[in-house]
């Protein structure tokens, strides 16, 4: 990885280290949660990336390590990064739209709980001053961050997502559910992949 130049005072740094502190200590939704509450969030002002997901699955919460999953695996395959690149902080932060396991819906999870967005987000994201490529993956992701540019299905977002360029790539979330549409959507590796890797090289420096 190559330095990374920026501008983020030790204020801060410090001004985020609390607001981090605040976010692992929260508990608005505990009583939704069937798990309890264990945000997992990872974040440093000098990040220029910034992967937004959706929330933690069952294993995330029981190891508190984002996209520690077949996911994250492929959410890396996608990037071209290692596992020591994706969770530097230095480089990629990782905040997802709910920052807790919000439970089981029969054929997958439900969906993140709308307090982490409403309580935090906004907070969080004016401390990331040096974030310059946000890969938003899965509707509720998109939404946040594409506003509303977002299109009306998550198929037509992704397949317009050089309309959102240079700040947001919009990318199906990489869970097994989405192995038809990726199969029948060759065009995104070829295209939104590529794309990717180049610009996570160019951002991080990574060979």
């Amino acid at each position: 990885l190559v330095e990374v130049t920026s501008t983020v005072s030790r204020r801060e740094s410090e001004q985020l280290e609390q607001l981090l502190a605040e976010i692992r200590a929260c508990q608005i939704c505990e009583e939704h949660l069937p798990l309890g509450p264990r945000p997992v969030v990872v974040a440093s002002a000098s990040a220029r990336v910034l992967i937004a997901g959706q929330a933690p699955g069952t294993k995330v919460h029981e190891s508190g390590i984002p996209w520690d999953d077949a996911s994250g695996d492929r959410l890396r395959g996608w990037l071209a990064v290692d596992r020591s690149t994706f969770y530097d902080p230095v480089h990629i932060a990782i905040v997802p739209q709910g920052f807790c396991y919000p439970g089981n819906a029969g054929s997958g999870d439900l969906p993140p709980r709308p307090e982490c967005a409403a309580t935090w987000h906004n907070r969080l994201l004016a401390q990331l001053p040096n974030v310059e490529l946000v890969v938003a993956a899965g509707r509720y992701a998109q939404e946040f961050h594409l506003g509303d540019c977002n299109r009306k299905t998550l198929d037509e977002t992704v397949r317009a997502w050089r309309d959102f360029l240079p700040a947001v790539v919009p990318v199906p979330h990489p869970s097994w559910h989405n192995n038809r549409w990726l199969q029948l959507n060759p065009w995104f590796e070829n295209e939104t992949v590529s794309y990717l890797r180049r610009r996570v090289k160019c951002l991080l420096g990574v060979k």
